[in-house]
């Protein structure tokens, strides 16, 4: 009740008919309390008012009393030129009506984002494979190095008993025309003396032709055809020494010589890649 009286007595200047009051008035209402007015002031009295029948004593116009939120006992001023913003252009019209249950449309809403979410997946999805894609075809062989990818070689061209280089793929390419004699001897060899253990049937399709790249398995120079103690190759960077197969047989170097993926077509032609 004195909250009432002195939230009244704030507002007792603004509420009609608060100048009529009798100065003992309050004393008839709440007895035993003395109502002090100030020196000049016209002596007021503060009724003990309900926040509903303060708002219809309230000045009508362009000043309004408005009930406070969940305070009954409070009044707030308001103008009315103050505009509230509307969100009802950005709320869904199931849930507009304030008389329909928001569970009733909530499968339909739902629906509707899962759509949403959905959608959104399905374009990242395919962006990011997009991206992928166009990263991985920048790193792969440019048309220049696919030319090259394979080589054609007449076998007119490798006089028996020696052996060419060509080109293939940026690195050098052996291609020995062996004789009768080179074949029975790199077939006799014993294989579990070897470095890197490899019959000479497992290096050759044909018997006839070898065919090596000629990078050395040591550092990687280049060995020297139709040289060496083995009479095949021979790098002079470290002293190895290779069979007409191919074989180390002597120095540094770990392994044979690679042998490429390679086919013959015809008795005349040979296609390495």
């Amino acid at each position: 009740m004195l909250s009432y009286i002195g939230k009244s007595s704030h507002l007792a200047p603004s509420l009609k008919g608060s100048t009529q009051a009798v100065a003992n008035g309050l004393k008839n209402i709440v007895p035993g309390v003395k109502v002090v007015a100030a020196e000049g002031a016209l002596p007021t009295v503060a009724l003990p008012l309900t926040s509903y029948s303060m708002g219809k004593l309230c000045p009508t116009g362009p000043v309004r009393a408005k009930a406070g939120l969940a305070v009954s006992s409070q009044v707030r001023y308001a103008h009315t030129d103050i505009q509230v913003p509307d969100f009802s252009a950005y709320r869904r019209d199931e849930v507009k009506d304030s008389r329909h249950k928001s569970a009733e449309s909530a499968s339909s809403r739902r629906s509707f984002t899962y759509m949403v979410v959905g959608g959104g997946t399905v374009a990242g999805i395919y962006s990011a494979k997009t991206l992928v894609t166009q990263f991985v075809s920048s790193m792969s062989a440019s048309a220049d190095v696919l030319a090259l990818a394979k080589i054609e070689i007449s076998l007119a061209d490798v006089p028996e008993g020696k052996s060419v280089t060509f080109k293939w793929r940026g690195k050098p390419l052996f291609v020995r025309h062996r004789t009768d004699e080179e074949i029975a001897t790199e077939a006799a060899v014993d294989v579990a003396s070897l470095r890197d253990p490899e019959h000479d049937n497992a290096r050759c399709v044909n018997p006839k032709f070898l065919v090596v790249i000629g990078v050395c398995t040591h550092l990687g120079c280049v060995p020297i055809a139709d040289a060496g103690d083995f009479g095949g190759y021979y790098c002079p960077c470290h002293g190895s020494h290779y069979d007409s197969s191919g074989r180390i047989r002597k120095g540094p170097a770990p392994l044979n010589l690679e042998v490429p993926q390679y086919e013959f077509l015809g008795d005349d032609m040979l296609v390495v890649g």
